[in-house]
This record gives C-alpha cells, sequence and structure tokens, in this order.
C-alpha cells in the first residue's frame, strides 16, 4: 500500500462543472480539477502525482506542507487558524496509516480553491480495480 499526492488549484468556479471532473468526459484525463470521485485521481496522468509514499509519516509532512504554504491566503479565518490545521495534518498520518484518503480543501482570497490529495493506491479501499497510475 502506498499513497499519492495530487494538489489542485484553480478557480472556484471550475468546482461546479461537473463534466469534466467525470471519467466518460473527454477533458478528463487532461483537467487537473479535482475528481468528483476522490478514487479517479488514480485514472489521471501519473505525471499529475506530485509525491508516492510508504510511510504515513512522510505522507502527512507533505499534506502539511502543501496545506501551510498557503495558509496566508485561505478566504476563512477559521481555515487560517494554525492549531486547526496542526489537528488536520495528525489526523493525516492516522487515516493513511489505515489506509484512507486524506482530503483538503479552502477556499482562497481571489475566489480560487485549494485541494490537496493523499489518494491510497495498490489497492484504493472502494476502487481496488483501478491500477496503480505509475504502474500503467
Amino acid at each position: 500500500m502506498h499513497h499519492h499526492g495530487y494538489t489542485w488549484l484553480g478557480s472556484a468556479h471550475d468546482l461546479l462543472k461537473d463534466g469534466p471532473r467525470h471519467p466518460p468526459h473527454p477533458q478528463f484525463t487532461s483537467s487537473k480539477v479535482v475528481p468528483l470521485e476522490l478514487a479517479h485521481w488514480l485514472l489521471k496522468p501519473a505525471s499529475f502525482i506530485h509525491g508516492t509514499w510508504t510511510e504515513p509519516q512522510e505522507a502527512a509532512q507533505w499534506f502539511a506542507g502543501q496545506a501551510r504554504a498557503s495558509t496566508a491566503s485561505f478566504a476563512s479565518e477559521h481555515d487560517r487558524d494554525t492549531n486547526r490545521l496542526a489537528n488536520a495534518v495528525s489526523r493525516a498520518a492516522d487515516r493513511v496509516a489505515g489506509g484512507e484518503d486524506v482530503v483538503g480543501g479552502w477556499y482562497m482570497t481571489g475566489q480560487r480553491f485549494l485541494s490537496v490529495c493523499l489518494i491510497a493506491c495498490s489497492p484504493h479501499r472502494t476502487r481496488p480495480d483501478i491500477p496503480c497510475p505509475q504502474a500503467v
């Protein structure tokens, strides 16, 4: 079991366009917007992967680094709370160790949205039929 890291930063309006977020859509594989079903990240090109980890703490640290790099731009004061983020990172390591996906999503200033995901692979808990994108 390992986890792949994915990020997406874009217009919050793009999240409202469901078409490119579904695998049957012709733009699905080329679109970097977050898929509606998290396991579908594994259907995207391997070049979209920002890192791969077998160690839960290393994966959680990557997740934390991605979130912390943008904290000042989070639209909500609640989301900018460093204690809240530290708790999320602590839970992330436990979830990765349990083979779960970890997802962070934050609305940012300028009508943007940041998504940071750790997606379980080989096999994915709910989609064991999806192969590892690095093995394809």
